[in-house]
């Protein structure tokens, strides 16, 4: 499938340069925050009438937990109503040019409940936490898009892990940012509708990334719990039968 012009938001966050660093050869237009603010109509408006988009890879978010559990406002303001205005004019944009505007939307496994884990993409959604939540809500938008692809997910940076222990006993499907990047890209040229898990098979935080920080030191999820300033999740790994599906079928194509 080819695009003449991809938009990629959220270009100068970890997976936005990641993606940007793989040799895809893809049209990216990756404009800066000062260019193009997901939570200003108005530069959407004046970046996408400048540009004749044809797909969308919308990275950009509020992703720290954390940030959003202090500063919800913020945090409805960039993932759901940012999202929003991304989404309207991605719809206003394909009715004036007659164009299918491919739509990538990374969200995350946070939209699962995070207690029980395998969670398959037709698992009642009920976030744990304000991330979570926002999340969903953007989700909800990017859905009225004919041709979109959402994409539910975790990741990490194998050469940025900050902590110096992690839990044995709490669960994940996380994949490295690598990883995810190669992942969107092949759902970006794929002819996929809908939602998806995009993960690793369920491991232990601790497994995940003692391979990276061989000097990890192993604790419990309820030494975690002591010193987290919002909601965790015990076991968020994913059932992701249909990504491995669906990436043996493009392998083999």
């Amino acid at each position: 499938m080819k695009y003449k012009k991809i938009l990629l938001t959220g270009s100068t966050g970890r997976l936005g340069k990641n993606i940007l660093g793989l040799k895809s050869n893809l049209p990216f237009l990756a404009p800066a925050k000062n260019i193009l603010d997901i939570t200003k109509p108005e530069t959407i408006n004046f970046f996408f009438e400048k540009n004749n988009i044809d797909a969308v890879i919308h990275c950009a978010a509020l992703a720290r937990m954390k940030d959003c559990n202090e500063n919800p406002a913020k945090a409805i303001d960039t993932n759901i109503i940012g999202t929003t205005n991304l989404v309207i004019k991605t719809i206003n944009k394909g009715r004036t040019t007659g164009k299918n505007i491919r739509f990538i939307h990374i969200s995350t496994d946070g939209v699962y409940n995070g207690t029980k884990g395998n969670y398959s993409e037709n698992d009642a959604t009920i976030p744990y936490n304000l991330y979570g939540w926002t999340k969903l809500g953007a989700e909800c938008s990017v859905k009225l898009l004919k041709n979109h692809c959402i994409i539910r997910t975790s990741f990490f940076n194998p050469e940025n892990i900050k902590f110096s222990e992690s839990a044995t006993d709490s669960y994940t499907s996380k994949v490295t940012v690598n990883y995810l990047a190669n992942a969107i890209i092949k759902m970006l040229n794929s002819n996929f509708i809908g939602t998806i898990n995009i993960g690793s098979e369920r491991k232990s935080d601790y497994y995940n990334y003692k391979k990276y920080k061989p000097g990890l030191k192993p604790c419990r999820f309820k030494d975690v719990l002591k010193t987290a300033t919002f909601p965790i999740a015990k076991d968020a790994s994913m059932n992701i039968s249909l990504w491995k599906k669906l990436n043996r079928s493009i392998i083999k194509n």
